[in-house]
């Protein structure tokens, strides 16, 4: 557990963001900033020890500024445009926050590191693309399908470089699947699960691109806290890279059944075309992780009781 410390969290009005500064209030001083692009200050827990900044983390000024200002004993870098889609439509924009942006915090700190203890960099199971092996190991083969799944690598690599060579205190995260409460359904980077409960709610037609029978590794968002807080914090994370799941797939159709039989709803549902960048299969060698005390609390039953329960209260 991280306390008594100051921390800065890129993104951090956004879902994964939010949920984290709201785990380490109010035992820390937490500094977010985020330009609401798809976060809500209003996700946060208010108190004394919060500084909310609206602002890009593709304004170098603005990051100097911050970091200039402040020492900060922990960075978690989240702030993402997190649309595979978006980042095939617009490649050199989103290059500009998922790598970019990367690359001038990293450089900030080479050059006055002051108190960092860590700089823990989130990239994405993306990164894996259609190699086919499962599960996914951290070692395996990278192909990365999309820009955004190039900067994601990218940046990775660029973090760790940083920890090798310049020795900036620095890890890196793969996200699976998450989900959980504050996710923005409207948002054209939202997971699946959280349009799908936002169609149960609303009784509205759902889209599934492709068969259905695509397999994901579902996360809940506790557990990916627990795994932040267990990386910033490890004497063995210095200089790596971890996926962050659950170890287990489930086909999108089998979510939608469970979702339905939970809320006892049923949903008129559309197949539509794979769209370009999706891949079929997907789930995380998570030993890695357990090597460092991570032991994940939800299985998608679990997982999915609790959102729902919470979103349906």
């Amino acid at each position: 557990m991280i306390t008594k410390s100051n921390i800065l969290i890129t993104g951090g009005a956004g879902f994964i963001g939010s949920s984290l500064a709201n785990e380490l209030l109010p035992q820390n001083k937490i500094t977010v900033i985020d330009n609401l692009s798809m976060g809500d200050f209003n996700n946060l827990h208010e108190t004394s020890n919060l500084t909310k900044i609206l602002g890009d983390v593709t304004d170098k000024n603005l990051l100097v500024k911050v970091l200039e200002e402040n020492d900060f004993d922990y960075i978690f870098h989240l702030a993402a445009i997190a649309s595979v889609a978006d980042s095939v439509a617009r490649p050199y924009e989103t290059h500009q926050v998922n790598f970019d942006s990367t690359m001038t915090l990293l450089e900030i700190l080479r050059q006055n590191k002051k108190s960092l203890k860590r700089f823990v960099f989130s990239s994405s199971a993306a990164v894996y693309g259609d190699e086919p092996t499962l599960p996914k190991q951290e070692e395996g083969t990278i192909r990365p399908l999309t820009p955004y799944a190039i900067d994601k690598f990218a940046s990775e690599k660029m973090t760790m470089i940083y920890n090798n060579l310049y020795d900036v205190p620095t890890s890196a995260t793969r996200f699976f699947n998450v989900y959980g409460p504050n996710q923005n359904p409207n948002s054209p980077y939202s997971g699946f699960i959280s349009i799908l409960v936002d169609r149960l709610r609303e009784n509205t037609e759902l889209t599934i691109f492709g068969d259905g029978e695509q397999s994901r590794d579902f996360v809940y968002i506790e557990d990916v806290i627990q795994a932040l807080l267990l990386i910033a914090t490890s004497e063995q994370s210095f200089g790596e890279v971890y996926n962050v799941g659950t170890g287990v797939k489930n086909s999108i159709n089998d979510l939608t059944k469970f979702a339905q039989k939970f809320t006892n709803k049923e949903l008129s549902i559309k197949f539509d075309d794979v769209r370009q960048g999706d891949i079929k299969d997907s789930v995380s060698d998570i030993s890695k992780l357990k090597d460092i005390g991570y032991s994940p609390k939800f299985d998608l039953s679990n997982g999915m009781k609790k959102y729902l329960n919470y979103e349906f209260k």
